[in-house]
């Protein structure tokens, strides 16, 4: 059986232990070591060289963001944040994410006076799947304020316009992965565009902020009611489902719905968002999945190639985890699976 070691950083030792009790109820996890402040984390990464690493947000001496971006220049190294459940801690975690973490879970769902077991299954099974898979491919870093392609770059494909909107779904490693797609789409961008990002409740406002500031395009978290316009990318919110529906005049408006079936994992999840977009759009819907864990997705593109619309994954080279895409591509779903550098490029083959 194969063992994963996990660094846990964090300056409080009650949190220290606590985290290292629950990772090692898990027979195929060990905590290799721990270390109190970033300086330690990234001593101790190096000289430990442990599968995977939880790192808390806000330290004294050095904070978790600090250290998240030594850690990713000297030795990269799957690293999981450990985020509050603040409008602060949301906006941190976001750059965080953005500089390369991998996930981040709420230490207020784990160490909650009457945490659910399914919630700590949920998070070993997450750190597992990272540490046995995860990847830190290279990335362009995208710099704040840095608008994006100039229109007169863009990249039309020679039949002109092929789709009215374009849905990006993802999960693990998405953030790092929409940045380097989102800001590059110019101000004449033709067609609308809906993310739906695995997040926990709260997030989603503050990644539709973050992107806002450096993306050409304005980036909003998605609320009921919205008519989608070209021009604009909607962040699907977390904790509910986001679904389209075509009104009398022609529009199409978001419905922001608080589904309550528990077989569902994901709100939003990416299928239910599809399946409701592919019959208004049919060969005029064009799907990417980027970088995630499970399957969430599958079904949706099924829906989509139903109505011959059309699907671009990407290929495992650039993925942090190879999971969404490699369901939806070994379905025989895809039209294209390209590194995550060429899907802007792709994309504009459409629009």
């Amino acid at each position: 059986m194969q063992r994963y070691g996990v660094l846990v950083v964090d300056d409080s030792s009650f949190m220290r232990k606590s985290i290292s009790l629950i990772i090692e109820k898990d027979p195929q996890l060990f905590v290799a070591g721990i270390a109190r402040d970033g300086s330690e984390a990234i001593e101790k990464v190096q000289r430990l060289k442990p599968d995977i690493v939880t790192m808390d947000v806000e330290m004294p001496e050095m904070d978790g963001i600090t250290a998240l971006g030594k850690i990713m220049e000297t030795y990269p190294v799957p690293v999981v944040m450990l985020s509050s459940y603040t409008e602060e801690g949301a906006e941190v975690t976001i750059r965080a994410l953005e500089m390369g973490a991998v996930d981040f879970f709420l230490k207020s769902e784990l160490f909650e006076q009457e945490v659910e077991q399914e919630v700590l299954d949920e998070f070993l099974h997450r750190l597992k799947t990272i540490a046995e898979s995860a990847k830190i491919p290279p990335r362009e870093v995208k710099v704040p304020g840095d608008k994006g392609i100039k229109s007169t770059e863009r990249k039309s494909a020679t039949k002109g316009q092929l789709v009215d909107l374009l849905i990006i779904g993802t999960s693990t490693g998405g953030p790092a992965a929409l940045q380097s797609i989102l800001p590059y789409f110019p101000e004449d961008t033709r067609v609308p565009i809906l993310v739906l990002q695995h997040m926990p409740p709260g997030f989603t406002k503050s990644l539709a902020e973050r992107f806002d500031t450096f993306c050409k395009l304005h980036v909003k978290e998605a609320e009921d009611g919205d008519i989608l316009e070209a021009g604009n990318i909607y962040i699907a919110p977390a904790g509910f489902q986001t679904l389209l529906a075509k009104k009398n005049d022609g529009n199409v408006a978001i419905r922001v719905e608080d589904s309550m079936d528990e077989k569902i994992l994901y709100k939003p999840s990416v299928n239910i968002t599809l399946d409701s977009a592919a019959p208004i759009y049919k060969e005029r819907l064009l799907t990417v999945i980027l970088t995630g864990m499970g399957d969430d997705g599958l079904n949706g593109c099924r829906s989509v190639r139903k109505y011959n619309g059309h699907i671009i994954v990407e290929a495992e080279e650039s993925c942090v985890v190879y999971g969404m895409p490699r369901a939806v591509f070994e379905a025989g779903l895809a039209d294209f699976q390209v590194p995550l550098s060429n899907i802007y490029q792709q994309i504009m083959l459409y629009i």
